[in-house]
């Protein structure tokens, strides 16, 4: 794998894993793993990725990658032309078809990834209780792998 393509990759792996808030932010975290890059061709990196700077629900913005932003994933049990996941304030709260919130909340409790502490389930409600410090896209996120399309 050429440089370009590792950098790349490491590029991906950032946007995907951490709060990227200006391209000072990406240039510290690549050099953070190596990757001495000028602001031109970080630049150039970024346009070829596609990605975009986007409002991430905290009245923030972010650098995002375009699949990131672009489709809401879908959940096995979702309402249809409902956003499956919403927030107030730090809880996110999916709403499901009656019946599905226990096993698609248990499924999120024996698999947690870092950013959710647990869930709270009814019968088409789960409550998502998130750690401190992650931000609502980083829960999006995380939550992304067990909702699908």
């Amino acid at each position: 794998m050429s440089g370009k393509q590792q950098r790349i990759s490491v590029i991906e792996n950032i946007m995907r894993t951490e709060v990227i808030r200006s391209q000072d932010d990406l240039q510290k975290s690549l050099s953070n793993k190596g990757f001495e890059v000028t602001q031109a061709t970080l630049s150039r990196d970024m346009k070829q990725l596609k990605i975009v700077r986007a409002h991430d629900g905290d009245d923030r913005h972010v650098y995002m990658l375009p699949e990131m932003t672009l489709q809401e994933p879908r959940l096995p049990g979702a309402l249809p032309g409902k956003s499956p996941v919403e927030f107030s304030g730090n809880l996110a709260v999916i709403k499901t078809r009656p019946g599905y919130a226990m096993g698609i909340a248990s499924d999120i409790d024996g698999h947690a990834p870092d950013e959710i502490l647990g869930t709270i389930a009814g019968d088409d409600t789960i409550l998502v209780i998130p750690r401190e410090g992650y931000t609502r896209i980083q829960v999006r996120n995380a939550l992304a792998r067990f909702l699908t399309d």
